[in-house]
């Protein structure tokens, strides 16, 4: 009678099959990733083009554009310090998160304060790149020496301030404090000007919150700037975070002031690097135009960035 041995894998054999597996996956996984990074900066584009709807919608029926950030102050109806994304939220079909943050302004009482507001939590996918992890994280428990206020979920747009916070560049943009820009304003022309632009939020999450913001303080109750809008052309915030967010856990600062403006790579852990434009994305960031279409520019697009953030500036730019 004839008995038959069943043979198995060899050693070598299995070891080469798992060679092979490997090599495979190791093909695969860049193919993965590019796959996954296309599908978040499709998915940031949509973001920004519904910002823009939103804010071309608030002007519809305003009759201007937001404030990029509203003047800080007590007197009702309390809106001080409400951040242009905070504006649009009716535009924007987040008209429940509108009267809860409405419902609380008009209640009056001591902790007034936009910090408060239970809407400063809700964290807003439209507000947040997907290709940032920490775009659905919060700052927990911010203070200001007083009683905790809500927890601050976050934001990846900025609007454009202009090219500086004082002096010549101030206010030339389109969002900035106390902004009610018409589009009959942008003489630059709208496709040729920047409204909403990419900016993580930065090292230790205390600036880019999409609700109420504040900003590094260059005037008195805050500009927003580098919290909810930002300006391109202005060594005074790259001096700002590379003085205070330059010493652990923060990284410190890998170039200069002058090199931390504009359009230009970043870190999420360099803490001068929250001083300007960049995003997750590999080249360059995407910017929401005057005219509501979406462009991808790439950091080689730096030098004419000051250009774009004019609304009516009479410079000739156009991006690449």
């Amino acid at each position: 009678m004839l008995r038959f041995r069943r043979r198995g894998f060899t050693l070598i054999e299995l070891l080469v099959v798992i060679a092979i597996i490997a090599i495979l996956i190791g093909l695969l996984l860049p193919a993965v990733q590019k796959i996954r990074e296309a599908a978040n900066r499709m998915s940031c584009q949509n973001n920004l083009k519904q910002q823009g709807l939103g804010l071309h919608n608030y002007h519809d029926v305003q009759g201007f554009l937001p404030q990029g950030f509203s003047v800080y102050t007590s007197a009702a109806p309390r809106e001080g310090a409400w951040s242009w994304m905070a504006q649009i939220m009716p535009y924007v079909e987040q008209d429940n998160a509108y009267r809860l943050a409405k419902t609380f302004a008009d209640s009056g009482g001591s902790n007034w304060y936009a910090w408060y507001n239970p809407a400063c939590a809700l964290k807003q996918k439209m507000f947040t790149c997907p290709s940032d992890s920490r775009g659905q994280q919060i700052y927990p428990n911010a203070s200001l020496g007083g009683p905790p206020f809500s927890d601050q979920a976050l934001t990846t747009y900025l609007g454009n301030a202009g090219t500086a916070a004082v002096g010549a560049g101030e206010n030339n943009g389109v969002l900035y404090r106390g902004s009610k820009v018409h589009l009959t304003h942008i003489t630059d022309g709208t496709s040729n000007t920047i409204l909403v632009g990419e900016r993580p939020p930065n090292s230790n999450l205390e600036f880019g919150w999409w609700f109420a913001a504040y900003g590094y303080e260059n005037v008195s109750g805050g500009s927003g700037i580098g919290d909810c809008v930002m300006t391109s052309n202005d060594v005074a915030i790259s001096n700002y975070f590379i003085t205070n967010y330059s010493a652990s856990p923060n990284l410190p600062c890998d170039g200069t002031a002058a090199q931390k403006i504009g359009l230009v790579p970043g870190k999420p852990l360099v803490g001068c690097d929250a001083a300007h434009y960049w995003s997750f994305h590999t080249g360059g960031a995407q910017f929401l135009m005057g005219d509501g279409s979406v462009r991808f520019m790439s950091y080689a697009n730096n030098g004419i960035l000051p250009a774009l953030s004019t609304r009516a500036g009479g410079e000739v730019a156009t991006p690449n």
